[in-house]
């Protein structure tokens, strides 16, 4: 045990005997059903608070429709509807909504690991329409309220000379992280919400043409974390509440092949990302450790590099859906 905290190092999470090696099962309690937020307590929630100095709120959320055609191919463009019941009444509704196809919070039955199953070892039958087993409506009972930390990892190696290519495969690792940390005077505190800022959602917005977005989720391609036990390790001993970024997915893709996460004998899935070899299982389903993917930082980015501040008080409120997988994150930062 960690003699700050309680709470088993990833070390002492490895040669776990009664749970999943590697797994956080059971440290927050026999039936938990929040994972890593559980790092978020009431002297956390105050703390974050007092990071409010001028009242300056920024939007972390993209609109719904901002990435179509969608990067990843399986999430269509969001429909919406407006009626009327008499003329001086409106009233909508949407079509074809999927929670995930923009600015979104992963929840904790968005993926299972292959061979033990989803977070807590909750049964697979337990994952279905309006169970309640994992579902969003457990983060947005209980909300997020954190201090938030930005790592503006795309301005640091901008800065260092060595700019990230966002149409490349560069594996951000530890040591970068530990850098850009170092660089803008940032220390991470337990109960974190951990963003990542690499410049990924700006590029496919502003820089890749509509034939080359049809055809990238072909070739699926950008920078993002190295999959690897350090980085696992890394981002668990520092007790992030939540990890989100900029990118598609948080971790780099094509996954790196030495991460011993890859299963060579896994066959493809019949449509979508593959997974095999994503930090998202053990993770979300080992871990119970939130991922946030597309989020807008842009603005906040601009404001902590000209003020010098990269901590804030954060909130995110996902959908209150039974159920829900995923969820836009309805985040925002406060300084």
């Amino acid at each position: 045990m960690s003699p700050r905290d309680g709470i088993p190092a990833y070390r002492e999470l490895l040669e776990r005997e009664d749970a999943p090696p590697g797994s956080s099962w059971g440290v927050f309690g026999e039936h938990d059903q929040l994972g890593t937020l559980n790092f978020i307590g009431p002297d956390q929630v105050r703390d974050a608070v007092g990071l409010v100095r001028r009242g300056t709120v920024f939007n972390l959320d993209y609109p719904l429709n901002t990435f179509v055609p969608p990067p990843a191919g399986t999430r269509p463009k969001t429909v919406h509807h407006i009626f009327s019941n008499n003329p001086n009444h409106r009233d909508d509704w949407l079509d074809s909504f999927y929670l995930q196809s923009t600015s979104q919070i992963d929840g904790l039955r968005h993926i299972r690991h292959p061979r033990y199953g989803f977070y807590g070892g909750v049964p697979d039958e337990d994952i279905a329409e309006e169970t309640p087993a994992l579902g969003i409506q457990t983060v947005a009972q209980r909300g997020i309220v954190a201090r938030g930390v930005l790592l503006d990892v795309a301005r640091h190696f901008a800065d260092r000379g060595t700019p990230l290519d966002p149409a490349g495969n560069y594996m951000i690792t530890p040591a970068d992280l530990d850098s850009a940390a170092a660089a803008q005077g940032v220390e991470f505190r337990p109960g974190d919400v951990l963003l990542l800022r690499v410049g990924w959602a700006q590029y496919w917005l502003n820089e890749v043409g509509e034939e080359d977005r049809h055809a990238f989720r072909s070739k699926i391609r950008h920078p993002g974390l190295i999959q690897s036990q350090e980085m696992i390790g890394w981002l668990w001993d520092h007790r992030f509440a939540m990890v989100a970024s900029d990118d598609l997915g948080v971790e780099a893709h094509p996954v790196n092949p030495h991460s011993g996460l890859v299963d060579p004998d896994e066959p493809l899935p019949e449509r979508g990302v593959v997974h095999n070899g994503m930090m998202h299982r053990p993770l979300i389903a080992l871990l119970g450790l939130f991922l946030g993917e597309l989020w807008n930082l842009e603005a906040l980015a601009e404001d902590c590099h000209a003020d010098r501040t990269y901590e804030f008080m954060l909130t995110a409120k996902p959908l209150n859906l039974v159920g829900g997988v995923g969820s836009p994150p309805n985040a925002m930062a406060i300084k």
